[in-house]
């Protein structure tokens, strides 16, 4: 259902409800199992936009490719953005997402001015670092559970024009890439790797990204990314990941890239949404889909980073996409943000039971160095861990609405 001035819809008796944006978390933190979704794809408007400023206020439903649409023409973008533009505004709070700009920009929580906050009692909430502050630091990263964003007003970054300058280094293991790390902190705004997840000698080996936004004033093309035509058109029976195939591609993706650095000028799209380019991706998984897991490690305990890419190398099929990066050490936007100063990679797997089993023991290695996982890539970690992980999650509850739940909130509160 969609709606904009009336009452919530609460549904059934004894029923919860949740905000639904675009789904694409890859967990359960965006479902609510025998209850009820609030769809917001309905509360899409854009209200007010300061050209000389770059402030934007809109509904939570708009979706980032929508600002996208609309501000970079104008000479705007994103202050903080994940590796998909399909994510709503009310999402992109909800979740407190992080890009790779972190070590300087933070979450993008950082870039929100205020929001109003809807109860199911029928009060409406604006809510600021100034105005019911505790509410705003409640709901940035409150997973939707403490009401429902109507809208929100958000600070944009100006851009000169539609590209960025990147450099891609090959790099031989986990030595070079804290080295390259280190390097490139003040002087990229931008900074990630892609990891080739199954070579089990020269752990963590891949191709280190950075890049600023162009600065040339004489590009003056202001495009918005573009959407992709290319589509997986059908659910595989089976999935095409698997060690041998993913051997096969990592190995010849990480010598796709000269042993020497690669300069280049590179749109925003390609840049920062990759897989955005190939419609309903995650196909390629087949029926028994795609499990990812989010872990932060702090920078004090950097070698476990060795451990977790270890055990990933020795799971049955593999990661198809792993990324790594050093996060920065801004103070937490949200009560339950993942953020903090460490490293955070990610991983895809198709499910099986032997990766389960493997996450398991990634889980247990991270709680035991004070790390934690990312709740909105989650869908399988223990209550106990959660607790662990988040110890500040008591402070949430009396701001959680109680007509408000989903299903990861469930899980991790009731094991």
């Amino acid at each position: 259902m969609t709606w904009r001035d009336q009452q919530i819809p609460l549904g059934r008796a004894n029923t919860s409800v949740l905000p639904f944006g675009m789904g694409r978390s890859y967990g359960d933190s965006c479902l609510n199992d025998g209850n009820t979704l609030l769809a917001t794809a309905g509360l899409d408007r854009l209200i007010k936009f300061d050209a000389s400023s770059g402030r934007l206020k809109a509904e939570a439903g708009i979706s980032f490719d929508a600002i996208l649409q609309f501000a970079v023409p104008r000479g705007w973008f994103l202050p903080v953005t994940p590796g998909t533009r399909f994510i709503t505004l009310g999402g992109a709070i909800a979740n407190d997402v992080h890009g790779k700009n972190h070590h300087r920009a933070g979450t993008f929580g950082h870039h929100v001015i205020r929001f109003e906050l809807r109860r199911s009692d029928g009060s409406r909430l604006i809510c600021s670092p100034d105005e019911n502050p505790e509410w705003f630091r409640a709901t940035i990263g409150g997973l939707g559970l403490t009401g429902l964003i109507v809208w929100a007003e958000v600070q944009l970054k100006p851009v000169v024009n539609s590209f960025v300058d990147t450099e891609t280094i090959r790099y031989g293991d986990l030595d070079e890439f804290f080295a390259l790390s280190t390097e490139s902190e003040a002087k990229y705004e931008y900074v990630v790797a892609w990891v080739d997840s199954l070579e089990k000698h020269r752990i963590g080996r891949g191709h280190f990204i950075r890049g600023n936004h162009n600065q040339e004033t004489s590009l003056t093309a202001l495009e918005a990314p573009k959407h992709s035509k290319l589509t997986v058109p059908f659910e595989l029976p089976v999935s095409l990941l698997n060690r041998h195939t993913l051997k096969l591609f990592n190995t010849a993706y990480y010598r796709s890239k000269p042993a020497s650095r690669t300069l280049a000028k590179v749109p925003l799209e390609p840049f920062f949404y990759p897989l955005d380019a190939i419609g309903k991706w995650n196909r390629i998984y087949g029926r028994g889909g795609l499990i990812q897991w989010q872990g932060l490690i702090p920078l004090q305990h950097s070698n476990v980073a060795r451990e977790i890419l270890s055990l990933a190398a020795r799971s049955g099929s593999g990661s198809f996409l792993t990324v790594m990066k050093v996060m920065g050490d801004q103070p937490s936007a949200g009560l339950l943000s993942f953020s903090g100063r460490g490293i955070t990679i990610a991983l895809d797997f198709p499910y099986s039971q032997c990766v389960m089993d493997v996450l398991s023991r990634m889980d247990e290695i991270v709680a035991e160095i004070g790390g934690r996982l990312y709740p909105a890539k989650d869908s399988r970690m223990s209550g106990a861990h959660f607790r662990r992980f988040y110890p500040q999650w008591q402070e949430l509850l009396p701001y959680v609405d109680s007509r408000f739940g989903s299903s990861f909130w469930r899980r991790v509160t009731a094991q």
